[in-house]
């Protein structure tokens, strides 16, 4: 069983997960998710995985300072690993998560042993076109009463191209007014779709650590593309193409699991952390 913790960064609560145990791995949710994502795409007991839920995401709070950005976000995260004992670890996400984990990895190259992104969003500029539906959704949701809001968006073309073409997307897409504070997180939707890793492609190409980037077809908010984009960048890269969520979301999990399983259990990362 993992444990919860509540950990203050100015006057922000946030909501600290940590279980199992072995190689140690900071692995963190997507734009909207929290816990509950990262444990249906981790696999159980192949490490000590600890996950911050950012602010306003599952128990953590917004707090008061404004813009969010992922500096926030990875300093936040960072804080939270070095609190529970973290000095040199893997870190990976989903899609924000990942672009987390890629901020981390750059800037503190001393902490990071390995790289693990799962359908990353974002590579190399900030308010990439795939977030364009996010930042209608924030936008809608600023302009109109939530249940109005939400009516807009799946009536507008946009919405409709994405019901048509990335089911699983659009999905997503909904789940956005139907949180609890709908209308307080779509600043974060604003200011995280708008933000970017300030991370150029000559410094990724620059990372050394191992990497394993999971992508998929079908997904319009995580293109293909992105995952191939960071595959060809940096050097020391496994790159995996998966069923996408749309097609088999079982299948889907499963083999995000396993692509993560086989890279926690390679002699090369084993070989970073000697019992």
């Amino acid at each position: 069983m993992g444990a919860t913790a509540a950990f203050m960064r100015d006057d922000a609560t946030l909501a600290v997960f940590d279980s199992g145990q072995g190689l140690p791995v900071l692995f963190q949710h997507g734009l909207g998710g929290d816990e509950a994502q990262v444990a249906q795409t981790f696999p159980m007991g192949k490490a000590r995985r600890i996950t911050v839920e950012c602010r306003g995401h599952g128990a953590s709070s917004l707090g008061d300072i404004r813009p969010f950005s992922f500096r926030m976000f990875a300093e936040d995260v960072l804080a939270a690993a070095t609190d529970r004992g973290f000095d040199r670890f893997i870190v990976g996400g989903i899609s924000m998560g990942a672009a987390i984990a890629l901020y981390l990895a750059h800037h503190y190259p001393d902490r990071v042993a390995a790289l693990i992104l799962v359908r990353p969003a974002w590579t190399f500029a900030a308010a990439p076109a795939n977030l364009e539906p996010v930042r209608l959704v924030a936008a809608l949701l600023r302009s109109y009463s939530i249940a109005e809001a939400k009516e807009h968006f799946a009536a507008c073309e946009i919405g409709m191209r994405i019901c048509a073409n990335a089911p699983d997307n659009f999905a997503s897409l909904l789940g956005y007014f139907d949180r609890p504070n709908a209308g307080a997180f779509a600043s974060v939707l604003a200011d995280i779709a708008a933000d970017g890793t300030g991370i150029t492609q000559a410094e990724a190409a620059a990372l050394t650590v191992p990497t394993l980037i999971i992508g998929n077809e079908q997904d319009v908010i995580h293109p293909l593309a992105c995952a191939r984009t960071l595959a060809d960048t940096i050097a020391d890269t496994r790159f995996v193409e998966i069923t996408p969520k749309a097609a088999d979301k079982a299948q889907h999990f499963a083999e995000v699991q396993d692509a993560i399983a086989t890279f926690l259990a390679s002699k090369t990362i084993r070989s970073l952390f000697p019992s």
